[in-house]
């Protein structure tokens, strides 16, 4: 099962725990995004993301469908955040069911650290003393 959403609203972290878990799953790992309240010891009043949904979506597809083939996953949810979050809002959530929990494990991070990598995600980071635009791969 596969379930890739990219949306301007809150992420229900619960909701993707249950839609990855089936009677087959041994172990379901999630990971959440939060927004922190610094970066580089200078305070983050706010993030803001964009993205070019088509691809987004294509690309977190492709990696959800590697993670079950690499990891003998079951399941994969991944979910990404648009727009403005502030402090603690969560900006992503990655759910890997799968039989046995280390490949859940390595399928969570398989999905996470490839999202950041190749996913057109960009998101400006909004400061006190003014704004930066930087990639979301970092």
């Amino acid at each position: 099962m596969i379930d890739v959403i990219i949306s301007d609203r809150p992420l229900d972290t619960a909701a993707c725990i249950s839609s990855a878990t089936d009677a087959a799953c041994g172990g379901v790992v999630s990971f959440a995004g939060v927004v922190r309240n610094s970066t580089n010891n200078k305070k983050v009043l706010r993030l803001e993301y964009e993205c070019y949904e088509p691809m987004a979506l294509k690309e977190m597809k492709k990696i959800a469908k590697a993670a079950i083939r690499l990891y003998a996953a079951r399941s994969i949810v991944i979910q990404h955040r648009t727009g403005i979050l502030y402090t603690g809002d969560i900006a992503v959530v990655i759910v890997a069911g799968a039989p046995h929990r280390e490949a859940a494990f390595d399928a969570c991070r398989y999905a996470i650290d490839t999202l950041k990598q190749t996913v057109p995600i960009w998101k400006k980071e909004v400061f006190e003393d003014g704004e930066e635009w930087v990639s979301a791969h970092a």
